[in-house]
Parts: C-alpha cells; structure tokens; sequence
C-alpha cells in the first residue's frame, strides 16, 4: 500500500509492503539503488532515510520505507499519451532518458549484499518465471497453451545462442505511462518494484509493448530506438522477440490476479496482444 504523507512544506511517500512479495535484503538494495541514481543527477523519488541511517524498517511485522515525492503527471496510461503533441520526437527523447539511466546504472557498483529480480533468460522462460507460467494460463485454449509452449520453446533457443552479445544489466523493467512523470518537460522514473538485472531491448519492449496495436506503433517503436541508439547500442534484429517476452510475461503476471476486481478484462487484453505476436514468431523463418 501507498500513502501520500504531508509534513510542514514537504510530501513524502509511504510505502507500506506486502509481506512475500520482496525480502528486506531486496527492498533495501532497491532503495540503495534509487539513491544512488538521485545522488547522480536522474529524477527518481530518493529515499529517506531514518535517524539511523536504514533506508526500511518493521512496524507491526510490516516492512516500510518512505520517499520524496515527486512532482508531475503519468505520462500516460494502457498505451494512452497525455498532452504529447509529437508523439515520435517524444519517444525519441525518452529513448536517450533510457540510456542515461542505463548509463548511470552501469556506472554503480551495487553492494555485495545487492539482491533483486533477474529478468534474463530463466526469468522469462524458465520453468518458474517472475510473473508465472504464461503457457499455463486458465483462459488458454489447448491450440494456444501448444502455441505459448512453442514460444517458450523457440525463445529459449534464441537466447541461448545471443545472451552473451545482449545488452545486460540493471533496468527498471516497468517503464509504462503510469511510471513515467512529466512536469515542465522534465521526465521522472518512478515504481522501481519489479527492478533488477536484465536484457535491456527488454527494458525497451516494455515501454512500447502497450502501443504495439496502435496505428502509430511503427513511429514510436523507431523514435525509441533512435534516441536510445544515440547513446547505447540497442538490437533491432531481436527486439520484436522482447515485445513479446514483455506481452508473454503479463499474460503470466495476470494468472495470480484474475480474482481481482477488473482483472477479467486486463487478462483478456493481455491474450489478445500476446497471441496474435506469438503466431507471427513462431511462423516466421
């Protein structure tokens, strides 16, 4: 749970975090990290510490933290942009953004005891990914639990062979509209829950995976592109593989949530963009 806690002229962000889902060593070597990228200079909420010096504690059995909030507005939300008059121009600068941030990440050196998530090759593929097992999600028809199990199976041996040439490394891995702040041009990354090490075209997929249906797809997937190419090498030959780990993943992070009010429909959202892109990756050469 989150909660927007006012103290004289300031605002801060409360945290409060679900027991299971992030270990203390986890959310702690998150907070190290958001640090490190605020004392760097990218705009990021920084953590605050207690007197101290912890960056979490336990209340009641309850890991908690607290942020500095940060000004401005989602850029958007489920593939909506807001106020964007030159929707290309603007991926292209959040390109460049990606790559600094990517750049100022492998500029730190974590702390031995630095534990996050690993979204690389077993982490999307393997036998229990991050999010789930996409293959065997309830809503599936046995043709399209055989086709996720073909993705898997063809995905995997892509990888297998490129991984050491991929661009690997710590990524925020939810860079969607809702975690993207706009306030006087300035963009803010927030929402480093599902952060850690991983492929960072992945990171990339994520951001555009939600405009994958839009007319305007081929524009915005070449303005990111390009303006993270500006800075950092990016695969264009295996990109279009991560658009669809990113939509394979969500189909997976849906399963566990399907009792959610709401869920019915996100659930078959995320099928309906992750089929049709699987049935083109498995019939291609």
């Amino acid at each position: 749970m989150i909660y927007k806690v006012a103290r004289q002229d300031k605002t801060y962000v409360l945290r409060l975090h679900r027991n299971g889902y992030r270990t203390a060593a986890e959310l702690r070597s998150e907070l190290q990290w958001m640090a490190a990228l605020a004392q760097r200079g990218l705009q990021v909420p920084a953590p605050v510490a207690t007197p101290n010096g912890a960056f979490i504690a336990q209340v009641d059995g309850v890991l908690v933290n607290v942020l500095n909030m940060l000004p401005g507005a989602p850029l958007g939300k489920s593939g909506q942009l807001n106020d964007i008059e030159d929707p290309q121009a603007f991926f292209r600068d959040l390109g460049r953004k990606i790559a600094q941030f990517h750049e100022l990440c492998d500029a730190w050196t974590p702390p031995d005891t630095f534990s996050r998530p690993k979204w690389d090759r077993h982490g999307l593929l393997g036998e229990a990914p991050i999010w789930g097992r996409f293959w065997e999600h309830p809503h599936l028809s046995p043709s399209e639990k055989s086709l996720l199990v073909d993705v898997r199976e063809k995905a995997n041996s892509i990888l297998k062979v490129c991984k050491a040439d991929l661009d690997y490394g710590l990524i925020h891995a939810d860079l969607v509209g809702e975690n993207i702040l706009m306030q006087n041009g300035q963009m803010s990354f927030i929402d480093f829950d599902d952060g850690g090490w991983g492929f960072r075209d992945f990171e990339l997929a994520t951001t555009l995976l939600h405009f994958v249906n839009k007319p305007d797809y081929p524009d915005l997937r070449q303005g990111l592109l390009d303006g993270y190419g500006a800075r950092r090498e990016v695969d264009g030959d295996l990109f279009d593989l991560f658009v669809l780990l990113r939509a394979t993943a969500f189909v997976g992070w849906v399963i566990s949530r399907l009792h959610e009010p709401g869920k019915a429909e996100r659930s078959q959202l995320a099928l309906d963009t992750a089929l049709p892109l699987a049935r083109t990756f498995v019939n291609a050469r």
